[in-house]
Formats: structure tokens, C-alpha cells, sequence
């Protein structure tokens, strides 16, 4: 069982981890930082509606490096607990600022799918990391052989 369990974690980080890195891959190399400060501020030019998003410019950079280093952090399997909250946070505020007027669907554009990678990260990065991560050997490394486990 601890087998599947730890096979099962490690297909949901990398699926979660693609998905993230290929966000914050959008932000940086295909919209572009000023493309992206421009969405989240306050949609300039006019015909492009913005997030309103205050600190814009800093909001877009972070975004695109908690996305593209929290997607790495999440397929190696290392510092899980802060990578969840980080990249729970940054749907969080994408679900608020992006999506919450158009309602909860995904097909209107809504906030189901970052509600839904919020929680996944969260889940992910409160659980038991499994054998096959990153912080399951980093933990293992700071007991020692007389601390309880």
C-alpha cells in the first residue's frame, strides 16, 4: 500500500507540477512580464480588461516564479508544506482577482479550476511526501536513531 500511495502522490505532483510550470512558462516566455503586469493592473489599453491587482508589476513576477520554481519544487518532492501554501496563495488571489466575476464554472472563465489546484497543492503539500521525493529523504537524514518518529 505505501507503495501505491507514494506512486499515486508522485503522479499528482508531476501532473500538478507540469500544470504549474507551464503557467508561470505562459507568464515569463509567451505573454511576457509586461504582458502580464498589463492583465493583472488595470487592463491598459482600454480594450483590455485587468485584474486590478495592486503592485501589478511585482504581483506578475511573483506569480510566474512561484509558479515555475513551486512546479519544480512539486515533481522533485521538496519543501512541500511551503510550496503548497506559496502556490495555494497565488490561486487563491488568481480565483479572487481573475475569475471571481465571472462566476464558478470553467467554462465561463470562473474559479473552479484554481479552487481545485489550491486545494490539490494544499492536500499534496500537507501529506506524507512518500518515498519517492525529495523531502521523504531530507526528513529521513534529520532524525536521528533516537528521536521519535
Amino acid at each position: 500500500m505505501a507503495t501505491l500511495r507514494s506512486t499515486s502522490l508522485l503522479l499528482l505532483r508531476l501532473t500538478l507540477g507540469v500544470v504549474f510550470i507551464a503557467h508561470g512558462w505562459e507568464k515569463l516566455h509567451i505573454k511576457g512580464i509586461d504582458k502580464t503586469t498589463v492583465l493583472f493592473g488595470d487592463g491598459r489599453p482600454p480594450q483590455l480588461e485587468g485584474f486590478g491587482i495592486p503592485f501589478a508589476r511585482q504581483a506578475a513576477y511573483f506569480a510566474t516564479w512561484v509558479e515555475l520554481l513551486g512546479g519544480l519544487a512539486l515533481i522533485l518532492g521538496v519543501l512541500l508544506p511551503f510550496v503548497g501554501v506559496l502556490l495555494a496563495a497565488t490561486m487563491a488571489g488568481a480565483g479572487y482577482y481573475g475569475h471571481r466575476d465571472h462566476g464558478f464554472w470553467i467554462q465561463q472563465n470562473g474559479w473552479e479550476f484554481n479552487l481545485v489546484l489550491g486545494v490539490a497543492v494544499l492536500a499534496v503539500g500537507f501529506a506524507v511526501p512518500g518515498v519517492l521525493s525529495l523531502d521523504h529523504y531530507l526528513r529521513k537524514r534529520r532524525i536521528t536513531p533516537d528521536a521519535p518518529q
